[in-house]
């Protein structure tokens, strides 16, 4: 049986960051069951130019929409900055919007932040607009981020834990329909 292929984006642009953490956490977990491809050039995205987004959109751009294309599903990690998505993460989901690369993909969505409540609420209503297909079961939110790693720098918290294993299992279903 062929491995189902996973687009990770990550929405922090910071090295080493929680979010990296979580999703490389992911991979690992699922490692037998897909292949979990981590998006890393997110950063390197033009600015979100309409009238840029035509026939000929910036070259990094065909590539992203090619990986979201190709993928059997994506995550989407992020964390909140100033009760919002990053920057970085909305300029990504804009180059997409005039496509229909996301419209009935299976997606989950984890907010990891230190609150992340209200950036969790408008990612799931942004990828709603662009008509994902997720469940409650596959969006997560894990707030105080920071504390669910010991001091190596792996994850830790069996709280966490548990509710990963919980959300990759009703990805799998929701990848899998």
């Amino acid at each position: 049986m062929r491995k189902k292929q996973i687009l990770a984006i990550i929405g922090s642009t910071r090295a080493n960051s929680s979010n990296l953490k979580v999703v490389q956490y992911l991979a690992a977990l699922t490692k037998d069951l897909y292949d979990i491809a981590i998006f890393e050039r997110i950063s390197e995205l033009p600015h979100f130019n309409p009238d840029s987004d035509n026939e000929n959109p910036p070259c990094s751009v065909v590539e992203f929409r090619q990986l979201i294309s190709k993928a059997d599903g994506v995550l989407i990690c992020t964390p909140e900055y100033i009760y919002s998505l990053p920057g970085s993460l909305k300029n990504a989901i804009e180059w997409c919007v005039s496509t229909a690369v996301f419209s009935q993909k299976p997606i989950g969505l984890i907010t990891a932040s230190a609150s992340g409540k209200r950036a969790h609420e408008e990612l799931q209503l942004i990828m709603k607009t662009v008509e994902t297909n997720f469940t409650k079961e596959t969006t997560l939110l894990i707030s105080g981020i920071k504390g669910k790693f010991n001091d190596q720098g792996i994850l830790s918290d069996t709280d966490t834990i548990d509710r990963l294993v919980r959300f990759s299992t009703a990805f799998g279903f929701l990848i899998s329909d």
